[in-house]
């Protein structure tokens, strides 16, 4: 760090995001990404977007954002758009903690959350899960702090169901809970038609995962017409246009051809399944993941070690040091030819071991 930064950020801790290298070419299963591009209609969008680049784009986001809340069966004015579901976090993190308003979230969770709000000098209340990884959901009862939830929760891939969020919700009137619904769309229940009952529930989605754009950074959240409007507070006294033109563009043609959205889920859970039941024959214990990833250990290999041995055999997945899942190891699902590679290189690694 330079002598100029600003030591009220001295003890920051960055979020570590997943390896992008280039040095080879790698079979890629550790950031969550789809394995199928974005729709053609998404890059035909785009590509026409890309054609008035001189100009702003639109700061109220209007043509995707009308489309997204027919899609949503909600209100336009219930809905922002922002420069990914990170965005979004971080505009809820600053709109409704403050110092006498804490962040509560797990101990294993999205990385992030600590972040927001250590970047944001917040308090915050960590809340273990259980042994098995799951939510007690009474813990979050009269939370005394603005609740935040992946769900599914990443990177362990469980899923509460909406009747477990909406006693969350209604046991804490007064303040915000926030749902992270990342990875809604492989098995995971939506709280999004909550939102008319509950003025406190906000939810935050992404177009990173299932539907194929990563690399453009598009997210969102849903609330009511009073938390969006706080929020666009916080986003018109940052940054007025957030989401470029061509991931505008890209955001339509996606919300435009649905079927393709629905096909490529439904083919990374069916992939997902194929590849925990190949895992499980190999002795590896797993999570129920209801994501587009496998969170898994195998009693006979370190999971760090696991992670290294795959990366030097052109193979990527996540490793985590925290205590509580150094064992585990985070592997995205893939094609299916890319899922067999993965299986065929473990058997490999423990037949090798035996």
């Amino acid at each position: 760090m330079s002598r100029f930064f600003s030591p009220k950020y001295a003890s920051l801790e960055p979020y570590t995001p997943g390896e992008q290298p280039k040095e080879m070419q790698y079979v890629k299963l550790n950031t969550n990404e789809s394995p199928f591009p974005p729709s053609e209609k998404a890059q035909r969008e785009a590509a026409q977007a890309a054609m008035g680049l001189q100009l702003y784009s639109d700061p109220t986001c209007k043509k995707t954002t009308d489309a997204l809340a027919k899609t949503l069966g909600v209100d336009s004015d219930e809905v922002l758009l922002t420069n990914g579901s990170d965005e979004i976090l971080n505009f809820a993190f600053m709109a409704f903690c403050d110092p006498k308003t804490p962040a509560v979230f797990a101990d294993i969770t999205y990385g992030f959350y600590s972040v927001f709000a250590e970047i944001n000098n917040l308090p915050s209340k960590i809340i273990p899960l259980k042994e098995d990884f799951t939510i007690d959901t009474s813990d979050y009862f009269a939370a005394g702090g603005t609740v935040f939830i992946a769900n599914p929760n990443a990177p362990t891939g469980i899923a509460l169901s909406r009747d477990q969020i909406e006693e969350i919700l209604q046991k804490n009137p007064n303040n915000v809970v926030v749902i992270d619904e990342a990875y809604v769309d492989f098995g995971g229940e939506s709280c999004v038609p909550l939102i008319k009952k509950y003025d406190n529930l906000l939810v935050t989605q992404t177009f990173s995962k299932s539907r194929s754009m990563a690399g453009a950074r598009l997210g969102f959240g849903v609330g009511c017409k009073a938390l969006i409007a706080d929020l666009n507070a916080i986003k018109y006294s940052t940054n007025p246009y957030n989401v470029n033109s061509m991931t505008l563009a890209a955001g339509y043609g996606t919300l435009c051809d649905p079927e393709y959205t629905a096909k490529n889920c439904q083919t990374i859970m069916e992939n997902r399944e194929k590849t925990a039941t190949a895992l499980q024959k190999l002795g590896f214990e797993m999570t129920n993941s209801k994501t587009n990833f496998l969170f898994v250990k195998h009693p006979k290999l370190d999971g760090e070690a696991l992670y290294l041995e795959l990366k030097r055999r052109g193979i990527l997945v996540r490793h985590f040091t925290a205590s509580r899942i150094s064992s585990y190891n985070r592997i995205t699902v893939g094609t299916w030819e890319q899922m067999q590679t993965l299986i065929a290189t473990i058997q490999s690694i423990l037949e090798e071991q035996a």
